[in-house]
This record gives C-alpha cells, sequence and structure tokens, in this order.
C-alpha cells in the first residue's frame, strides 16, 4: 500500500506528460501547415520555415514537458535530475532550432541568386558572403549553448569562480592554445567582408590551377583541374599573396607562343588565325592578335594573345588555336618550321648556308 502510494503522483505526472506531448504535437502539425502557406509568396523565409520545422518536432514536446515537470510536486522521487536532464535537452533544442534557421536564412538567400548563368559574378559574393557569415554564427551558437549547459551544473560554477583567480595565467594560455581558431574565425569574417576570395573564383596557389568549391569557418576547398582538391586555412589568404582570375569579371586572354624559322610569311598566318577564331565557340570577340616578340640566332618568336569569357574556355581556345596554327604551318609552310643552319663547307654544296631540320 505504501509502495501504492508512492506511485499514485508519479502516475499522474506521466499521465499528464503523456497529455502534453499529444498536445505539442498537434500543435506543432498545425503551426506548420499555416507557417507554409503563410510563407509560400516569402521565399526566404520560407525556406527559413522548413528548416525550423523538423527541429521543432521535437523541440516543443520538450518544451511541453518541462512545464509537466516544473509544475509537480518537488518531494517526487528523482523530479530534480529529470528537470535538469530535460533543461539540457531544451538547451540543445534551441542551439538547434537557431542553427537550422540560420542555415535556412542562407540557403534562402544563395537561391534567391542563382549561380548558373553566365555572368554569376553578384551571386558568387551573396554566396561566399552567406555561408561564411552563417557558419561563423553557427559556431557562435554553439559556444554559447555548451556555456549555458556548463553553468546550469553547480559544479561548473564553483569552478569557474575559484579560477578567477588565476585569470591571468588562464587567459594566456587560453589564447595561445586557442590562437589558430580565433585568427581562422577572423580571417573568415574579413573574407565575407572584404571578399578576396567568393565561391568558385579561379585561384592559382603555389602554382595549383582550381576554383573555390568550399568555403568553411576554418579553412577553403580548392578544387583542383583534375579533381583533387587543396585544403587552406582561411588565414592563409590574409597573409600570403595569391592569383584571383574572377576577382572582377571571368574574362580572361589567352596567351599562344609559336616557333618558326625567319622565312615564315606572317601575314598568311594572321588571316589562319582569324579564320580559327571566327569558327570558334570559345572566343569571345574581343582580342586577337598575332605578333613577333622576339628573335634568336635560330628562330622567331610568335605571341598569339586571344580573349574569351573564362579561363576555361581560354583554355581549350589556345589549345585550338595552337593546334590549327602549327597545322596550318606544316601543311603551307613545311620549310618555315625550326631549323638549324649550317655553315657550308666542303662536303655541303657551295651555296651559302645550307638548311637542316632541328631535332625536336
Amino acid at each position: 500500500m505504501p509502495e501504492s502510494l508512492q506511485l499514485s503522483p508519479w502516475l499522474a505526472t506521466i499521465v499528464a506528460a503523456l497529455f502534453a506531448i499529444i498536445l505539442a504535437a498537434i500543435a506543432h502539425r498545425i503551426v506548420a501547415i499555416v507557417l507554409r502557406r503563410a510563407t509560400s509568396t516569402l521565399p526566404v523565409v520560407h525556406t527559413v520555415v522548413l528548416a525550423c520545422v523538423p527541429v521543432m518536432r521535437f523541440l516543443l514536446p520538450l518544451i511541453a514537458l518541462q512545464l509537466v515537470w516544473q509544475a509537480a510536486a518537488n518531494d517526487l522521487p528523482y523530479i530534480s535530475g529529470i528537470r535538469h536532464l530535460n533543461g539540457l535537452a531544451i538547451i540543445g533544442g534551441v542551439c538547434w532550432l537557431l542553427i537550422a534557421a540560420i542555415g535556412g536564412l542562407a540557403n534562402g538567400v544563395i537561391a534567391q541568386h542563382p549561380a548558373d548563368v553566365e555572368d554569376n559574378l553578384t551571386a558568387r559574393r551573396i554566396a561566399t558572403q552567406a555561408r561564411v557569415l552563417s557558419r561563423t554564427a553557427m559556431t557562435g551558437v554553439v559556444m554559447a549553448g555548451v556555456a549555458l549547459m556548463l553553468m546550469t551544473f553547480p559544479g561548473a560554477r564553483e569552478v569557474g569562480a575559484s579560477l578567477l583567480a588565476s585569470a591571468g595565467v588562464v587567459g594566456i594560455v587560453a589564447g595561445i592554445a586557442a590562437r589558430p581558431v580565433f585568427s581562422n574565425i577572423i580571417a573568415g569574417l574579413q573574407i565575407a567582408l572584404a571578399q578576396p576570395i567568393r565561391i568558385d573564383d579561379v585561384l592559382i596557389i603555389e602554382g595549383e590551377w582550381g576554383r573555390v568549391e568550399e568555403i568553411t569557418s576554418t579553412y577553403v576547398v580548392l578544387r583542383i583541374w583534375d579533381e583533387r582538391r587543396l585544403i587552406i586555412p582561411l588565414q592563409w589568404f590574409i597573409e600570403n599573396p595569391f592569383q584571383n582570375w574572377t576577382r572582377t569579371s571571368s574574362e580572361i586572354l589567352g596567351t599562344v607562343f609559336l616557333f618558326a624559322d625567319y622565312r615564315l610569311p606572317l601575314d598568311p598566318l594572321r588571316a589562319e588565325l582569324q579564320r580559327v577564331l571566327e569558327a570558334a565557340p570559345e572566343w569571345d570577340k574581343r582580342v586577337s592578335v598575332l605578333q613577333l616578340t622576339d628573335v634568336t640566332e635560330r628562330t622567331i618568336q610568335i605571341r598569339v594573345l586571344v580573349s574569351a569569357r573564362s579561363s576555361g574556355l581560354a583554355f581549350d581556345l589556345r589549345c585550338r588555336v595552337r593546334e590549327a596554327l602549327v597545322t596550318f604551318i606544316q601543311r603551307e609552310y613545311p620549310d618555315c618550321l625550326p631549323q638549324v643552319r649550317m655553315p657550308a663547307t666542303a662536303h655541303n654544296p657551295p651555296n651559302a648556308m645550307a638548311y637542316v631540320k632541328a631535332m625536336p
């Protein structure tokens, strides 16, 4: 009999908790439907709502349960521990909700500016700011959530108070240990605001050509042309120079160098270049130049300058032009390929010079 009397208060509390969970689930369903329909004409807000709805499915029952536990009698066995655990779960759920809302806001803003267009500079700028700032904010939310959870433990508060006496030493040690983390976070904010790099920018770093695939709160992922990934800390971009081929525009000039004999006429080569460019879809019709840029004792150096809308197209255009001009010289002026001139001797014809094909 005493045992049943002990269980009866818990029985009523458990029944109340079940009703609270059911009511929270019904409220979640109704509110979710209303918010989805109300925000259907607001794309960014709608994205935030869609990101928060799954989290609220768990957070609302936790809040309802906490109300039940707080209303229960204080002399119930284990009630204080249950209240504490439920409070920790609520703090974690609120942090999860904030992270989901921040991610939904970033995704909604990015979706408003698609990057699958020819001139996507604005879209890449906004995507970079949204990604970096959202991840920095998420990091702050996680740190705040962990701090709030620790503050719910009396022992943690006492330890914190006892450490205040040696705060100077602890601060120095913590600052030295966390310097890389905080420097990368600050570098992330600098990159988000000043934007020396953006998502999908073409960079040259340590001789590697690649596109910015991802910018996190601590590092950048560079997708190399041969499918490799180069991981670079954010702080590196603040302290070191690098090339950004798409800083203000994706348009770029491409260069092709050819070496030929002195006897090669340049006007037919210029006409062939123009014919090749007119048929090339990669050419943007801005620049088409063929110049004699250097001479040596054996050959002349010809530089071809062409333009394209992006670095990838410029590379393909350079290959096309190089192949076409070499083929043209081989077909029309085979004797104008690079050669080595040998002085006339008793074993050679009596002309001034004899021409011998140069070995590749």
